[in-house]
């Protein structure tokens, strides 16, 4: 038998001897060689005459015998046979040969193109979907290949405990040295002799992110994988620890590791079928595939300190030893059992039929009871989109206390299983990879403080304790039950599985009173409900749970779990809804038959785009690749059905917040006693435009409210028509004005753009005053008077074309303060006060479109107009003023509306509606209360020089621009050509929605990534923008784009 060996240093060969060694071969094709990194062998990279890689030449450990080099090269022929994506053998020798004066062990193959996974950007759940499809494909190939003698080498898994104690006092650090032994002795206990018991083949053992090769990333951004590579390390195990070490690897430096191993399993799994066993081996084996790498690592570097390479995947390791060390270990077994098709918590259906058969039976007692007998429970709803109540109401005294209350009256009010909540915000409700735990996994049967809490089935009290934690438990006893014959209702031990009920919120004098142990009867008052400041700080009410593996627990156990382990944790915890006893049905022996009280699983994304396709405008656009289903906003969050947050970092028209508790309330109280039109007195829309006029310059104090920006550009243009007498529009290239027809025909942005029809008579178009890309550069005073003589000149041009008595001439110059659908672009010093007196030189009128910019966001200035020092004719403000509540508002000089008062009435039956009129007031109130001006200038500034500070590392941005909260990133190919890159901008809006932030893509050319978030966007937020954009810019798709030819769009 082979002699249990670890790694020596490996042999030291120069490229000369390589050299001499290809000659003597007669490969005359191969120019030049270049040692490729390795930890046990010399290899090398052949180069033919193109310079390019032809072969890669592997000058084997002298630790290798003449078999374990045989093993290799058979390995890779099997696997080759399979048309699998491995080398090609081009000359095996499992002989000698002589090279540098040494005999060497030598083995040549083809070279495979592509890059080491390890430095794909990202690595996404695919990556590891497809190793995982990979391995299970090259492990089936090996298992036709002969070989079925152990090779007891330090990297063999059936060998890790001798490699773990020989090398362990290499670990200097107490705490680390602390992880590996925990994790041999876990090995010795719980893998050891499994893994020996398994069927055993050749295997590549080092499937690692080095080993596994990636191509160039296609459409998606995504460099999918190409090939494997290394069968240096073969050996005969269970095929299982090939999955295992691919797994491994790809979870190092994951977020969220356990699911990154979760994805290899379940790919593998339905390519190649796991047994139980194996499938239960799996987390054991990737921490101790782990733990080997890192005392490996320790080894290697005191042989050779100064080779990198050998350590290039310490650092991630140990920190994944330890993130895997946190969890329970069960917790990770039932993830792959999950993830394989298997029940997650073996015995959990046994549990369910158990209390099935008890309900049917009518064996289960309510556990809590109704004020009055007979009265049905009221079931709430408190999903993340509930309309019933507000997630943090559950935790304010008061608040939905009340309404629980005045609905459920003397019933019991029931709170659903497998309900997604946002009530559970705290620190505590976090996972270690940042999910939240939203996921209600017990049910909530509210009743008042004192109610007594009866079991329902007999058992024993396993564990209690006082949690004094705010949003904690409270009190909280468990009891342990056992499945078996219906006379366990009684209380009597009957012998099978173990299973757990948890009961939170009691009242601390009830749980003092009881004892561990003590046996509980079926339908015996145990304990009582807590008031709010004894429970955990909740509406009082009990929390129920089922359990079906305590996970180590001890008096306590999670109530919420994260959505992406919801399998695991429906096993876990499976419905209570029969145990409670609520609803029985009537008739029935005691309490008959409970009730289902299971919360609906959230509508799936395709089923609504089936829907929406079926019922909506096809060319009624969504944002991004992946559609997002959005059911709640609060500030400047949105939140899916799982109450999964997105950072809004776009979203203008919720000005003050979503669902700014102001706005709100203000709408609320005026719905409850007048929406009605202006055609009756009324003082809410006086107030709104009294309060509107006094932000604005003196002169412009007359205001028509509407219920939309494009209504008010409609009327603003009406207006300086009927004033001047005249027909024809000014606007700027690649302007956007609304969505009317009036409005497309002075919108570049659409009659250019796709399905337009291009510029109508009367629309005269002058250059966007673009200080990066246009024809005039740069932010100055002279740039700005260039691009203001552009509309001077168009002026006189449209003089000369007049051949009518005044018609064609200009009646307005319609312009963005700072133009959004332009690209977010910021105009020069100067250029709107003189285009205004260009404009007004001509008999025409200049009109602000502060739709996007105004009301503060602009930061240094309420009005984006303001940072121009100009006065205009005529305001447009549209979304933002009513917070999404349909609000929009003209605001002009008496002179003005004098002579738009021609005789024909100007009537908009909602437009001012007191509802509206409410929302505005209150919009105006929390802008002015909060100084969100004055904050919009401090994040805004912030933002905007971090993101200038990211250009430097990312050569495609660029420009950086903006004001306040509205800012734009436009990328470009490097080099001067302004080239805009439309696909990288796309990618990288649809990769930060993937990381939980709303951006959005603009200008001609959809080259600009735009920033406009609600007003209460803080400088934490404007940070983790930053932070997550750095990173997607450096991923492959974005650096890719700077160097090849894409569709970059044109203007």
């Amino acid at each position: 038998m082979t002699q249990y060996t670890t790694q020596s240093q490996r042999p030291q060969v120069t490229e000369r001897q390589v050299m001499e060694l290809v000659r003597r071969w007669g490969w005359s094709h191969i120019e030049s060689a270049r040692p490729i990194e390795g930890d046990r062998d010399s290899n090398w990279r052949l180069d033919g005459e193109r310079k390019g890689p032809v072969a890669m030449l592997k000058v084997c450990s002298p630790q290798s015998s003449d078999d374990d080099v045989q093993r290799m090269v058979m390995a890779l022929q099997a696997v080759r046979k399979a048309d699998l994506p491995v080398p090609e053998v081009l000359r095996p020798s499992p002989r000698r040969v002589t090279i540098g004066g040494a005999e060497r062990r030598v083995v040549a193959t083809s070279w495979i193109e592509g890059r080491k996974l390890a430095h794909a950007r990202p690595i996404l759940a695919e990556h590891a979907q497809q190793v995982g499809r990979l391995m299970a494909r090259v492990t089936r190939a090996l298992s036709s290949a002969e070989g079925q003698t152990a090779n007891p080498f330090a990297w063999n898994l059936l060998h890790a405990d001798r490699t773990l104690e020989r090398h362990l006092h290499l670990i200097e650090d107490d705490e680390a040295r602390k992880t590996i032994e925990e994790v041999l002795a876990a090995y010795r206990t719980h893998t050891q002799s499994r893994l020996a018991s398994l069927p055993r083949q050749i295997i590549h053992n080092d499937a690692n992110d080095h080993n596994i090769l990636v191509g160039e990333p296609g459409a998606d951004g995504m460099a999918p994988v190409a090939g494997l590579i290394d069968f240096g390390d073969c050996v005969i195990g269970p095929r299982v620890v090939d999955l295992a070490v691919a797994a491994a690897y790809l979870a190092l430096g994951r977020t969220d590791p356990v699911a990154a191993v979760r994805e290899v399993a379940a790919a593998w799994h339905r390519e190649w079928p796991l047994t139980e066993e194996e499938i239960e081996l799996i987390p054991w084996i990737v921490r101790t595939r782990l733990a080997v790498s890192v005392v490996m690592s320790a080894y290697q570097r005191s042989l050779e300190p100064e080779n990198e390479y050998l350590s290039v995947s310490e650092r991630p390791a140990w920190t994944l030893l330890r993130q895997l060390g946190g969890e329970p270990a069960a917790l990770n077994i039932f993830v792959m059992r999950g993830a394989c098709g298997l029940e997650p918590v073996p015995g959990a259906d046994t549990v369910r039929r158990f209390v099935r058969e008890c309900s049917e039976k009518g064996h289960i007692h309510p556990v809590i009871r109704p004020a009055v007998p007979g009265l049905p429970p009221v079931v709430f709803d408190f999903s993340v989109g509930s309309l019933e109540f507000r997630p943090r109401d559950l935790t304010v005294p008061g608040l939905a206390e009340d309404e629980i209350w005045r609905r459920a009256g003397d019933a019991v009010g029931i709170g659903r299983y497998g309900e997604y909540r946002l009530a559970y915000t705290g620190v505590q409700f976090a996972t270690d990879w940042g999910e939240m735990r939203t996921l209600h996994v017990g049910i909530d049967l509210f009743r008042p403080a004192g109610t007594p809490v009866h079991a329902p089935l007999g058992g024993r009290i396993h564990s209690k304790r006082i949690h004094e934690e705010a949003f904690d438990y409270g009190g909280v006893i468990i009891l342990e039950h056992e499945t078996g014959g219906s006379e366990i209702a009684g209380g009597d031990k009957t012998g099978g599985q173990r299973f757990w009920t948890l009961y939170g919120h009691l009242s601390h004098e009830s749980v003092l009173a009881c004892e561990v142990g003590q046996e509980v009867t079926a339908g015996e008052a145990f304990a009582a409900l807590g008031a709010f400041d004894e429970n955990g700080g909740w509406v009082p009410h009990l929390h129920m749970q089922l359990i079906t593996d305590m996970l180590e627990r001890h008096a306590t156990f999670p109530g919420v779990a994260p959505p992406s382990r919801e399998n695991v944790w429906r096993s876990l915890c499976p419905d209570p809804s029969l145990l409670t006893g609520a609803g029985a049905r009537a008739g029935a022996v005691k309490t008959g038959a409970g009730r289902d009280f299971s919360a609906p699983s959230p509508v799936s994304t395709g089923k609504l785009l089936e829907r929406r396709r079926r019922v909506l405008g096809p060319n009624l656009s969504l944002a991004y690749d992946v559609p997002r289903h959005i059911v709640r906003g609060y500030m400047q969050y949105l939140y899916e059905p799982t109450g999964r947050a997105y950072l809004d970092a776009v979203n203008n028209v919720p000005h003050v917040g979503h669902q700014n508790d102001r706005v709100v309330e203000a709408v609320t109280r005026q719905y409850r006693a007048l929406n009605t039109n202006t055609r009756y007195l009324h003082t809410t829309v006086l107030d709104f435009a009294e309060r509107l006029a006094a932000t604005l310059p003196d002169g412009l104090d007359v205001v028509y409210v509407v219920n939309s920006g494009s209504e008010a550009n409609d009327l603003a243009l009406r207006m300086a028509r009927t004033a001047t007498g005249r027909q024809d529009t000014m606007v700027l290239d690649g302007a956007y004005h609304g969505h009317l027809t009036s409005l497309i025909g002075i919108s570049p942005y659409k009659f250019d753009g796709p399905g337009g029809s291009g510029r109508p008579p009367g629309t005269h178009v002058v250059p966007m005053p673009d200080a990066f890309r246009g024809p005039f550069r740069g932010m100055t005073a002279e740039t700005g008077a260039a691009y203001a003589d552009t509309i001077r000149d168009a002026l006189e041009q449209a003089a000369k074309g007049d051949e009518r008595a005044g018609e064609g001439r200009i009646a307005a110059f319609i312009a963005e303060s700072v133009p959004g659908c332009g690209g977010q672009i910021v105009p020069p010093p100067g250029y709107f006060k003189a285009a205004a007196a260009h404009v007004r030189r001509a008999g025409g009128l200049f009109i602000a479109d502060e739709v996007q910019i105004g009301l503060g966001r602009a930061g240094t200035a309420f009005w984006g107009f303001e940072l121009q020092d100009v006065v205009p004719d005529i305001v447009v403000v549209g979304k933002p003023i009513g917070n999404g509540q349909p609000l929009a508002a003209v605001v002009t000089t008496r002179a003005i509306a004098d002579a738009f008062d021609n005789g024909m009435e100007y009537f908009n039956t909602f437009g001012g509606n007191p509802v509206s009129a409410a929302a505005g007031l209150a919009v105006l109130d929390e802008l002015e209360s909060k100084g969100l001006q004055e904050h919009a200038r401090i994040v805004g500034g912030k933002l905007l020089a971090d993101l200038r500070g990211l250009a430097p590392r990312h050569e495609i941005m660029g420009d950086v621009r903006g004001t306040g909260l509205f800012i734009g990133v436009e990328l470009v190919r490097p080099g001067g050509s302004l080239a805009p890159l439309r696909a990288a901008a796309r990618y990288a809006v649809d990769r930060l929605a993937d990381e939980g932030v709303f951006t959005s893509t603009d200008g001609p050319d959809g080259n600009v990534i735009k920033i406009k978030p609600p007003m209460v966007f803080t400088e934490q937020n404007a940070e983790y923008l930053v932070m997550t954009l750095d990173r997607i810019l450096g991923e492959d798709a974005c650096l890719r784009s700077a160097i090849t030819t894409e569709d970059t769009g044109s203007r």
